[in-house]
Order: C-alpha cells, then structure tokens, then sequence
C-alpha cells in the first residue's frame, strides 16, 4: 500500500507519497525500485524513517524546490520516523529518484547512491504540528501496481515525445517553404532590376535621329 498526501503550499499542488510500513511486501523496495524520474527521495540523516517522495510537477528541479515545499515533506519524514519524531535540529537528506543506489546485499529500505553530489540537506529544529496535521487531512492510501503505473507513464511520455517531434518536423517544413518564397521573390526582384537597368542604360537616341523617325 502506498500513501499519498497533497500539499498545497504550491500552486499547482504537489503529490507526496511514501510507503505505509516495512512488512507486506516490502512497499519501500517497490518505490525504490520504481520512483518515476521526476521523484525526489527525502529520508532522516543517519536515523530509521519513512522513504518519502514528492512528485515534482513540469518544470520543477530537484535543485530549486520551493523552500515551503522542503518543510513539507522534511516534516513528513521527521513525523514518520520513530527516533527522529522525538527529537529536535534533525537533517533531512534529499535527492533525485534516479540517484537511489540498490544492491542485493543491502537490508530492507536500506539505499546508497550513485552519487553524493546529488545529495542536498535541509534542517528540521523541531517538529510543526501545523504542518503534520495538514498534510494527514489530505491522506489517500492506495494499491498501486508500480509495472504497470510504469507501462502507463512510458507510454504517455512517448506520445508526448511524438507529438512534439511531429510539431517540430511542422515547423521546420513551413520554415523551409518560408525561406524557399523569400528565395523566389528576391530571384523575380533581381531579375525585374537588371531589366530595369537595362532599359535605362540602353542607347539614347539624338534630336536628329527622332526627326528621322518621324519622316
């Protein structure tokens, strides 16, 4: 089972999710294994918790999360975890879903990474009750079958993909017919100028030679 809060200090609103215990089937070795890319993973620093995760929305960096954002969810992490709910000046640890480093030898909900420069810290000086009650109000516990919420995901992105490279395949076309016209035209132009040169330079007949034309 997995849980799903909302927290709306952003605009849209983001989705935050963690999963509900350690036992069943191990719900945090499934989200480990199946964070989307745009998931960012939040943990307490050296201490047992929650595995939490925000959903960032388009245009978000993992890099630049809304301060306000950041609260949220290290509040969430210090709330769901068992040493850390009790104690104050916490560390919350957050990085990209994609960082997440898994090894067969490695403990249940037990992660490294790839790299520790993708690896950012936020401080927590005490728990906000405000913020806890808040975001449980907007709770949502569901099933989720991660294969195929990952079948659905590609799928969707690669018609985005599609749609966008047939956009850009559209505007190159026009561009090249733009250009082509703009190309004729300043061919006629030339053309049209060099006739018009040519009658202007042409011979130009004397008085004698009009009155020889008249007779």
């Amino acid at each position: 089972m997995v849980l799903f809060f909302t927290s709306n200090v952003h605009n849209p609103p983001v989705v935050i999710y963690m999963g509900k215990d350690k036992v069943e089937t191990s719900p945090d070795e499934e989200l480990i294994k199946y964070a989307w890319p745009q998931d960012v993973w939040f943990h307490v620093d050296k201490l047992s918790s929650a595995h939490v995760y925000l959903r960032m929305p388009e245009g978000m960096s993992w890099e630049s999360i809304p301060q306000t954002i950041l609260v949220d969810c290290a509040q969430l992490v210090k709330a769901n975890s068992i040493e850390g709910n009790k104690k104050d000046n916490l560390t919350i640890i957050y990085t990209p879903g994609d960082n997440l480093k898994k090894t067969g030898d490695m403990a249940v909900g037990q992660v490294s990474f790839h790299s520790d420069k993708k690896v950012k810290r936020v401080h927590v000086e005490k728990r906000e009750n405000a913020i806890v009650n808040r975001l449980n109000k907007t709770k949502v516990e569901k099933e989720v079958d991660h294969e195929q919420e990952r079948v659905d995901r590609l799928k969707k992105e690669g018609a985005i993909k599609r749609a966008a490279a047939a956009e850009k395949r559209k505007a190159e076309l026009e561009l090249a017919k733009q250009r082509e016209a703009e190309k004729q035209a300043r061919s006629y132009d030339t053309l049209f100028d060099n006739v018009d040169e040519e009658e202007d330079t042409g011979p130009r007949k004397t008085g004698r030679e009009l009155e020889d034309d008249f007779m």
